[in-house]
Order: C-alpha cells, then sequence, then structure tokens
C-alpha cells in the first residue's frame, strides 16, 4: 500500500487542497521569557492553525477529492479522536455531502459541539477510538456509506504529507521535524515528503507513554494491539495502527520517543503563556519531547516542532478563563514585586 503514497502523490494532493485549506505559518520559537533548555534553533508549525483546528483537514480534503460522484452521493462515515471527525465534517459541508462521526466515549467536548455545529450526524460509540471505529465499520455497511479512514488511507497520508512542502519550502535548512503520533497517518506522510526532498533529515515521532502504538508496532516489525490506553491525549490513541503506517513509519522515521501527560499539558501551557497558542495535548506533544529533552537535538541544530491541533484540554484554569472569557492574564507576585515564573515544559506540576 505505501508505494501510493509518495512524493508524487503529496504534491498532488497539494495541488488538490489548495483552494480549501491555508498555508499554515512557521513561526520562530523566540523571543521567549522563559526558553526551552538546549541551544538548538526551534520553529514552530501552526497545524493549530489549520481550518477546523488541525492538520486533518488536509487529509479530509485530499480523499474527499479522490472520490468519485457515486462515492460521494452515499455519503461519508468515520471513526475519530476528534480532529478527524471535525475534518470531514468540515470537508462535507464544503461539499454538499452528508456525514456521520463516530466518537469514543471520551472525546473532548469542543470537538463533539464543531461536529454537529458542521451538520454531520454524531454517534458517540465505545470507549476507545478503536471500539468507535468497528461500530462506524458496521454502520458503512449496513447504511451504504462511504468509510474515510483517519489514518490508514494513502489519500489521507498523502494530505498530510502536504505539511512537510511547506515546511521545507519555508526553511530549506531545516534538519530536524518533530511530530506528534496517534495513528501514524501525519508522520507517515510528512516523513515521505521530507525524506525524498531532503534525504538526510531527521524525523523524530512523540507518543505519550499511555499510548505507545507505533513505538511498540516498530519493535515488534507488526502492528501490534495495545492492551489498554492510559493518555488522556484522546487524539493520540489509537489501540492498534494499521500494516501502511507501520511500514512507513518503520522505514522512514528515524527515532520515536514517548512522553507523559504532564509533560504535555506543561508544554500546552507554555505555547499558551509565550506564545499565545491554545493547544490540546496531542498539540503540545511535540514540544513536549524538546522541553524534557527525551529528544536531544545539537547546538545549532534546525527542528521544526509540528503543533498539530488546537483545544484547551491542557490548560490549567486561569488559563482557560482567560481564553474563553477574555479576562487578562493575572501575574501573581512575590513579596519584593517581581513576577513569579509560570511553568516551564518539564517541569510539570499538578
Amino acid at each position: 500500500m505505501s508505494e501510493a503514497v509518495d512524493l508524487h502523490a503529496i504534491r498532488a494532493a497539494a495541488e488538490r487542497i489548495r483552494p480549501e485549506v491555508r498555508r499554515t505559518p512557521l513561526i520562530s520559537a523566540a523571543p521567549v521569557l522563559h526558553p526551552l533548555p538546549g541551544a538548538f534553533d526551534l520553529g514552530l508549525k501552526l497545524e493549530c492553525l489549520q481550518v477546523g483546528g488541525s492538520f486533518k483537514t488536509r487529509g479530509a480534503f485530499n480523499k474527499l477529492g479522490l472520490l468519485g460522484a457515486v462515492e460521494r452521493s452515499r455519503g461519508l462515515i468515520t471513526a475519530s479522536g476528534g480532529n478527524h471527525g471535525v475534518a470531514v465534517a468540515y470537508a462535507a459541508a464544503r461539499a454538499g455531502v452528508p456525514a456521520v462521526v463516530y466518537l469514543p466515549a471520551g472525546a473532548a467536548a469542543m470537538k463533539q459541539a464543531a461536529i454537529r455545529r458542521l451538520g454531520a450526524e454524531l454517534v458517540m460509540g465505545g470507549a476507545t477510538w478503536d471500539e468507535a471505529n468497528a461500530a462506524a465499520l458496521a454502520a458503512a455497511e449496513t447504511r451504504g456509506l462511504t468509510y474515510v479512514h483517519p489514518f490508514g488511507d494513502p489519500a489521507v497520508i498523502a494530505g498530510q504529507g502536504t505539511i512537510a512542502l511547506e515546511i521545507l519550502d519555508a526553511l530549506p535548512q531545516a534538519d530536524t521535524l518533530v511530530v506528534a503520533i496517534g495513528g501514524g497517518g501525519l508522520i507517515g506522510g510528512i516523513a515521505t515528503a521530507a525524506k525524498a526532498l531532503k534525504p538526510g533529515i531527521r524525523i523524530v515521532g512523540v507518543e505519550p507513554i499511555g499510548a505507545p502504538t507505533l513505538h511498540d508496532s516498530v519493535a515488534a516489525g507488526r502492528p501490534v494491539t495495545l492492551d489498554a490506553i492510559t493518555t488522556r491525549a484522546g487524539t493520540l490513541a489509537p489501540r492498534r495502527s494499521m500494516p501502511v503506517n507501520v511500514e512507513i513509519v518503520s522505514r522512514l522515521v528515524d527515532r520515536i520517543v514517548l512522553v507523559p501527560d504532564e509533560a504535555m499539558r506543561a508544554a500546552a501551557r507554555w505555547l499558551w503563556s509565550e506564545m499565545g497558542l491554545a493547544v490540546e495535548l496531542a498539540g503540545a506533544a511535540a514540544l513536549a519531547a524538546l522541553a524534557t529533552r527525551v529528544y536531544v537535538p545539537d547546538a545549532g541544530e534546525a527542528v521544526v516542532a509540528v503543533i498539530c491541533g488546537a483545544g484547551i484540554d491542557g490548560l490549567d484554569n486561569e488559563q482557560r478563563e482567560t481564553l474563553v472569557e477574555g479576562r487578562p492574564a493575572r501575574i501573581r507576585r512575590h513579596r519584593d514585586g517581581e513576577a513569579a515564573q509560570r511553568d516551564v515544559p518539564g517541569e510539570a506540576r499538578e
């Protein structure tokens, strides 16, 4: 299957989806009050500012653009941890076709609301994405709907790979790309494009400790099913990936590192307080790997972290109030009048 995911397919996807997606900013992570540890240059690819709030819109529109009229007319169905469901609902609304989205019980309320607002039929099913996906596949069969896989479809993978084209166009000197991993569609697409354009570039994947799906699958040389999911980062939490994803990641990703939820929360808080970015736990995973030094760049290394999804599940209560209610952030002060230091990623406190 991976032969269908190549640079040609990714470039074609970029042209196909251009009218429907944003070329998201790639910004420097400096200057900041509390820098991350290390002496490397860090850029942030802001897919949290993508249409629909995440990179998933790219893959959804590329898949939709490759469907025939009959497949479209049947309507779309998918299962998602949240972001892919929003993306499919958005793409379907733009195309004027019906969509059904299955989410697991723990999916973020903001994602549920977005899917409903976009006019898709929302079905809550199962405790995990895998259970929701089984229900979606059964419904696709009985209702005659066109199923869209969130990460195991070459068209979806190619759509996500368009991010790498934009990164290397904006920053051709990039040495390393750090990318969160859920099912492997995002990193698979990025790695395929980046390695084709710049074979020496390093690709580092980041998974939660509580959902090491691709980490364990690559180690085993085949897709494995995790016994349990313990992370709160629901968009990074399938119990099992697909053969196409395991094959691409095994071949092209240089390293997979694991981070705890607490580190993702601290990184999300840093992104809000230092960069003004509201991201979900998954969106902060790449930064968490750098902050906790589970990946340590060389001095002077040009690193790009993909900030893959918007949300507020990583923010503390005060930050959420500031974001939702528009109140100015309150800065606690010591008795001597100096501002108290805010949380720095890697020094998470719960």
